[in-house]
């Protein structure tokens, strides 16, 4: 839990890192790509594709779109290690399904993975399942999973595949061995990156779900900094967002400012410690000119003490209590202590 949470007023951590549907900012381009993977999968196209850039929140809608398809007798097997062979693939698959008993053989566990669409088929339910990542999938993988389209009824498809991946993934199927699964995927989406205005929508709205009442919470110049670095980019705005208002709870201020948020951006680009500000300075800093005068006088005092050292021991002695009592007086005086 973030530390800055009661200080802005907030129920829950408004940046946070992990996906979670419940911070999904429906932009236009996310709702066209919800929209899209619920009716292709709904009306069983087969195979989709979706594509876009690194951090833009693929996860967070396939998470979203898995809500969507509760309750709707769609069973779904969500695989997020695309390094897996195809063997481990179905091996994964089966037990996503819930299907006790796979068989002990490869060609056993395709068998019962037909078996197991076609009754579900025949009882009227749909069967997905979901490649994240699948742009880091081999060729020979990928060809394998195209096959596993060849079940199907004479009129459906009985098994809906969604390849998720980064813009790699639409190369990748550019590839002529892969010529045949590229002609399968009947629909293709993406999500755009965020715009600026969508980018201060975006932070704004995430801070109402959180419970923020503050609509200003973040200036205009904060917000278009932060837009203007992210570059559209969710992960990157949650990160700067996040970076911003642990500083200003350090700071103890009210509003993020866009020389917080160039602290932030700082932090996050080269690694810079935020510099003291503000109240967080004068909190650490409590020495006043006549503070630093009596540090002086100390420092003049023990220098002239260090010189009796050549004179004479008892005088030294003498002297050094002397020095200490009058030195603690003028100190206490100074400090109010």
């Amino acid at each position: 839990m973030a530390i800055y949470l009661d200080f802005y007023g907030l129920a829950r951590n408004p940046f946070n890192p992990t996906p979670d549907p419940d911070f999904l900012y429906m932009t236009h381009g996310h709702r066209e790509a919800l929209a899209q993977l619920t009716y292709a999968i709904q009306e069983r196209k087969g195979f989709m594709a979706l594509t876009a850039e690194v951090g833009t929140g693929k996860t967070t809608l396939l998470q979203a779109l898995q809500r969507e398809l509760d309750g709707s007798n769609t069973a779904v097997a969500y695989v997020s290690n695309s390094l897996l062979p195809f063997a481990a693939i179905l091996e994964y698959m089966l037990e996503e399904f819930e299907i006790a008993k796979p068989g002990e053989s490869h060609a056993q566990r395709l068998v019962t993975l037909q078996n197991f669409l076609v009754e579900r088929f025949r009882a009227g339910q749909n069967t997905v399942l979901i490649l994240d990542e699948a742009q880091n999938l081999y060729p020979q993988t990928l060809e394998q999973i195209r096959l596993l389209s060849n079940f199907e009824t004479t009129k459906e498809k009985i098994l809906q595949i969604v390849l998720v991946g980064q813009p790699e993934l639409a190369a990748k199927l550019e590839m002529p061995e892969l010529r045949q699964l590229a002609q399968r995927i009947s629909m293709r989406c993406t999500i755009p990156l965020l715009s600026a205005i969508a980018t201060r929508n975006y932070i704004r709205a995430r801070l109402r779900m959180a419970g923020s009442t503050d609509g200003g919470l973040f200036t205009d110049a904060a917000l278009a900094r932060i837009s203007e670095y992210a570059g559209g980019i969710p992960r990157v705005i949650n990160t700067l967002c996040d970076h911003s208002l642990m500083i200003g709870y350090a700071d103890q201020t009210r509003r993020i400012d866009r020389e917080i948020a160039e602290e932030a951006i700082g932090y996050l680009a080269v690694g810079h410690r935020p510099r003291l500000r503000g109240r967080r300075l004068r909190a650490r800093s409590r020495m006043t000119p006549v503070r630093w005068g009596v540090i002086g006088v100390v420092g003049g005092v023990l220098t002239g003490v260090g010189a009796l050292v050549a004179m004479d021991a008892q005088i030294m002695s003498e002297a050094v209590r002397s020095a200490a009592s009058y030195l603690s007086e003028m100190a206490r005086a100074a400090t109010g202590r």
